[in-house]
């Protein structure tokens, strides 16, 4: 017969207590080397540990105030994160990119600006230009007693037609026809005889227009007349040259 092959220990046994009084009548010592006394059963699994523990209820609760909380804790669920598309991402994310670019840029351009400031040469002695300078109170003086010239501003003529004018000319023009068509109504020839009235007002500014016309016609031809006499004198004299 072939023996069988016995394998080698991994763990060594663990050492046995040996009580130095020698052994004795009663329990010998525990697993472990504990020893429990004589006449007293130790059994956990029938004993209640809590058993002469009395514990009030109100101090088992206890709330935090809104002070003590924690931020974190106190913050989720408070605030849902929007769901964003992948192309929003994209462009979030772009926009942060060309953010990033444009600081580095004005870093860049202040550096430059900063070291041509430093590189420009600074003057040694102002007392040369500080002497040709006159002295502020003197231009604040001279400011004072010099009158601001006076502009003649040309005052810009209204607009006849009603949609070339703004809002507070159309407003104006408004009222007063308003306050032209109450003085019509309430004047007695129009009471009288409506149409006779509206006949006369349109022959008399039919008239005035005429008038007007005719006085703008002979302006410009007298005009015209004395520009051609001066255009005559000026020829005669170069001829006479």
């Amino acid at each position: 017969m072939v023996g069988k092959a016995r394998r080698q220990r991994l763990h060594r046994p663990a050492p046995r207590l040996t009580d130095p009084a020698g052994p004795g009548p009663g329990p010998g010592p525990g697993p472990g080397g504990w020893s429990a006394p004589a006449g007293k059963d130790w059994d956990f699994s029938s004993s209640d540990i809590f058993s002469g523990l009395n514990i009030d209820p109100n101090t088992l609760v206890k709330k935090l105030d809104l002070d003590s909380r924690s931020i974190i804790s106190s913050r989720t669920g408070l605030e849902e994160k929007p769901i964003l598309s992948k192309k929003e991402k994209m462009k979030l994310r772009k926009e942060r990119w060309l953010q990033k670019i444009e600081n580095v840029k004005l870093a860049k351009q202040k550096q430059k600006a900063e070291a041509k400031r430093k590189a420009t040469p600074v003057v040694g002695d102002m007392q040369p230009l500080m002497e040709a300078l006159p002295e502020l109170s003197d231009l604040t003086a001279g400011a004072r007693d010099r009158k601001p010239p006076k502009r003649h501003v040309k005052a810009k003529s209204e607009p006849v037609d009603f949609c070339l004018m703004k809002q507070a000319q159309k407003h104006r023009l408004l009222e007063q026809e308003v306050a032209w068509f109450h003085e019509v109504i309430a004047n007695p020839t129009y009471k009288a005889n409506p149409l006779m009235a509206i006949s006369e007002h349109l022959s008399k500014r039919l008239r005035q227009e005429e008038e007007a016309s005719w006085l703008l016609r002979k302006t410009g031809s007298c005009a015209l007349k004395e520009g051609r006499q001066e255009m005559k004198v000026k020829t005669s004299k170069y001829k006479g040259i």
